[in-house]
């Protein structure tokens, strides 16, 4: 009893040395099983070290006495060290594999060979072969990110056996080993097997709290990313660059924050921004090497960041590269007053800011060329005007000029207010309900004094809608529509009527006629597909019909019908307000 409680007061100081070694970055690859030569041997020497601990926070034997040191560093003859080196050497074979497991073992028994004592040779070759077995023994649970502390407690019972027979196999005195055992066999297998166990389950706390602190930066980059799209969709790069940097430097708290395209500073933030100014161009090196080889750089000095002012408080620097469609076309610069304060945390945030920002960068370019092609299609349809309607028209004017000189005049004000809506169609998408109105009627003017004496046009709309955006030139072509198609058979008594209504949070617009209207094999197709050929306006309709959906969405898609006793009927809406 006094001999496990012993071991258990040395292993608690060993644990505290392994509760340190799961804090060292470079343990990370192991847990993630990211092997190398370099790493296992890394690895193989920091394992053999904690194991050459374990040797000296044991305790040594004299017969079945316990000879209590603070450290064992040597022991005299007709002594026997009583190590706990292979809980080092278990746990360095279950998360190294046998490469690693057998070089910490190699390590940790050439120590115990330069010791020497009763046992020297078993002490020596247990710790290698206990690594190399525990490495092979590791590949079964190689589906689990770290074994599970009772899997550890069950192998960690075998590796103090396999010692206690090397003892017997190699001594020279079996009737004092046997006595030696029975005393030292219990108290090492309990805490050994302990002990492998509570190390396992403190590497699987430590992959609790970075898998935690992985995740609160996911969700911190995903928010901050989220919050940081308007300001991306900036035209002006210096409006958006200070955004970006204003909101990372609140969100994050950092010492300063710079935002760069490839050449020069486009805003910074924080600290240093008396000698960190705007338009300063890039010299450093590590912007450079990010710029080049488009992966995320981290400054750890004050001459990596290459600041001309000596009392500047910037010490260390991520530097984050924004990639568009193919280059670097931003730099983001998160800066730190001390390079120990970028953290595995900081760094798992900058990197996924960077890919979350790059994604919206390139999705917003997307987005902005297809606005633009769009654009340009629409200006393309707005901008046509019928060459015949405008000859037409000048005949009229110039006949009537003949008889009723007043009224050429009016008709010519009207034509001259519906060809200087038509060239300002290029440059806007949405107008007012009420300009859009103003075109009908000065088209429905002209109309009406060429067909005086065969067509009536009624219009209906209503002040309070005035204000109602809706794309130009939407009316207009299906009111031609009716007169040219509807009634162009028609001798007299023709009619188009134009209502403009309120129906709940949508406008309803309707243009119907008494005329002829669409054939059955015409009506399905009407205003879904370019009909040029047809004689009953099938490329008016289309071109309308493209306007609405692309700028308001399919809800505001025409709906075309022929009416119960004569004649057609077109029906879109748009939303009010």
């Amino acid at each position: 009893m006094d001999l496990t409680l012993i071991l258990f007061e040395r292993l608690g100081l060993l644990l505290v040395l392994a509760f340190v070694l799961t804090r060292i970055p470079g343990f990370r690859s192991l847990l993630y099983r990211e092997y190398s030569m370099k790493m296992a041997i890394i690895h193989a020497c920091m394992f053999g070290i904690f194991g050459i601990a374990g040797t000296m926070t044991g305790v040594v034997m004299e017969g079945n006495v316990v000879v209590n040191h603070d450290l064992v560093w040597g022991v005299e003859e007709g002594q026997m060290a009583v190590s706990s080196s292979l809980v080092a050497i278990v746990i360095a074979g279950l998360l190294g594999g046998p490469v690693v497991g057998f070089g910490a073992g190699l390590i940790a028994g050439a120590h115990l060979f330069g010791i020497g004592g009763i046992g020297f040779l078993a002490n020596s070759l247990v710790n290698p072969i206990t690594g190399l077995l525990a490495g092979l023994t590791a590949r079964f649970f190689s589906h689990e990110r770290v074994i599970s502390p009772f899997k550890a407690l069950f192998i960690g019972i075998f590796p103090p056996v396999l010692h206690m027979q090397f003892l017997l196999i190699f001594d020279t005195q079996p009737p004092g080993m046997i006595a030696t055992i029975n005393t030292i066999g219990i108290p090492i297998v309990l805490s050994n097997s302990i002990a492998i166990a509570i190390f396992t389950a403190m590497i699987g706390i430590v992959l609790r709290e970075q898998e935690s602190e992985a995740a609160l930066a996911t969700r911190q980059a995903l928010t901050i990313a989220e919050e940081a799209l308007p300001f991306l969709k900036k035209d002006d790069v210096r409006d958006m660059a200070k955004g970006i940097a204003g909101l990372l430097y609140d969100r994050l708290k950092l010492a300063a924050v710079s935002v760069t395209n490839d050449q020069q500073v486009l805003a910074h933030i924080g600290l240093g921004d008396d000698h960190h100014h705007e338009g300063d161009q890039i010299a450093t090196f590590v912007a450079q090497q990010a710029i080049y080889t488009k992966k995320m750089q981290i400054a750890h000095s004050h001459s990596e960041i290459q600041c001309g002012n000596k009392n500047c408080p910037l010490e260390a620097a991520i530097i984050i590269p924004i990639i568009g469609e193919n280059d670097v076309i931003q730099l983001i610069k998160f800066y730190f007053k001390k390079s120990q304060h970028i953290r595995p945390v900081e760094v798992t945030l900058a990197k996924g800011l960077g890919q979350l920002i790059s994604n919206q960068q390139r999705t917003i370019a997307a987005e902005k060329l297809k606005l633009h092609i769009r654009d340009a299609e629409l200006r393309n349809l707005q901008a046509q005007i019928n060459p015949h309607f405008l000859f037409n028209t000048l005949h009229l004017i110039a006949a009537l000029f003949r008889r009723d000189a007043d009224k050429a005049r009016h008709i010519t004000v009207q034509l001259a207010q519906y060809m200087r809506f038509n060239l300002s169609l290029v440059s806007v998408s949405l107008v007012p309900l009420e300009k859009e109105c103003a075109h009908v009627k000065a088209y429905m003017e002209i109309i009406q004094a060429r067909f005086s004496n065969r067509l009536q046009v009624h219009f209906s709309y209503s002040e309070a809608l005035s204000d109602v955006l809706i794309p130009p030139s939407t009316i207009q072509p299906l009111v031609e529509n009716c007169v040219q198609h509807g009634l162009g058979q028609v001798a007299e008594g023709g009619q188009v009527e134009v209502i403009i209504q309120k129906q709940g949070s949508y406008v309803e617009i309707i243009v119907r006629d008494n005329g002829c209207g669409f054939s059955e094999t015409m009506l399905d197709r009407a205003g879904r597909m370019p009909l040029s050929t047809s004689n009953e306006g099938g490329t008016g309709l289309y071109n309308v019909n493209q306007r609405l959906v692309r700028l308001l969405g399919e809800e505001a898609s025409l709906h075309i019908r022929n009416l119960p006793t004569h004649g057609s009927e077109v029906v879109f809406t748009i939303p009010f307000g």
